[in-house]
């Protein structure tokens, strides 16, 4: 059985021990449970800081690690799974479980309980913080420092409307890779929107146009995705979408029927696929 290389923390020389009666491979090796130290990391093709970024870690997630070389870490991220090289400087150990995330598109803490002490971020959507101490209307995560609560969520604290999170990254710079509420890519948009919601996405485009169920285009609504070879977008209504995307180089809201001229004259093709999650 042919197994995902992006989602299976495996190669010939070294895999997770719990992969052990799955795939081969000269060595297995226990799973060692790091998070992400830094306000966002980059997930690398290589062990490079010159190498592709294929996926990102926000503040606080976690990261499976087998092994460590030349200051990066080989393992796969907990939140989507994606198997990559982190530069072992942005990673921590996973010293006790988040109670808190950050809910605003993005976020400063603080030195101090103050806004006018040192600010240290940004944070993006979704960092996961174990706060540790309260005062006034600031709290102290581990790690990071004080937030403003106002822009906090309890961990299980769910938003209802993907598209409405999706509309909080308008004019976001396109990121090939990217998560971050500073830049993020297609499939990053879509992940960190139904995330917000409850609802876990895989990483890349090709992998979420394998789940949630199909719709017929003439029964688009708000919320559902539209794919094209590489591509993912969200439904605002019957007609419009939104979508991180590299013709803009920035989250845009369009019509759906422009993208899709835009993308038939690139000889990108018609959509393949319509979802609902």
């Amino acid at each position: 059985m042919n197994r995902d290389p992006r989602v299976t923390l495996a190669r010939p020389d070294l895999a997770a021990r719990d992969l052990e009666a799955i795939v081969t491979a000269a060595q297995y090796a226990d799973r060692r449970r790091l998070a992400c130290a830094a306000p966002a990391a980059a997930i690398r093709r290589d062990s490079s800081p010159e190498a592709e970024q294929v996926d990102q870690l926000l503040f606080g997630e976690g990261f499976d690690v087998l092994d460590m070389r030349d200051g990066f870490a080989w393992g796969q991220a907990r939140r989507d799974g994606y198997v990559g090289f982190v530069e072992v400087s942005a990673l921590k150990p996973a010293d006790g479980a988040p109670n808190m995330k950050v809910s605003a598109i993005r976020t400063y803490a603080f030195a101090e309980p103050s806004i006018k002490s040192r600010a240290l971020g940004p944070y993006s959507l979704g960092s996961l913080l174990r706060i540790e101490a309260r005062q006034g209307r600031f709290a102290r995560a581990a790690g990071a420092g004080w937030f403003v609560e106002d822009h906090l969520a309890p961990v299980g604290a769910f938003e209802t409307d993907p598209a409405a999170v999706a509309e909080r990254y308008l004019g976001a710079p396109y990121l090939w890779g990217g998560r971050e509420s500073l830049g993020l890519d297609c499939s990053g948009l879509t992940l960190q929107a139904f995330g917000a919601c409850g609802i876990a996405l895989a990483r890349d485009t090709d992998q979420q146009a394998l789940g949630g169920t199909a719709v017929a285009e003439g029964d688009l609504r708000r919320g559902d995705l539209v794919f094209w070879q590489g591509h993912v977008a969200i439904m605002l209504d019957g007609a419009a979408i939104i979508h991180a995307n590299a013709h803009h180089m920035a989250t845009a809201k369009e019509p759906l029927s422009q993208t899709r001229a835009r993308y038939l004259a690139a000889g990108v093709g018609e959509p393949t696929a319509f979802r609902r999650y």
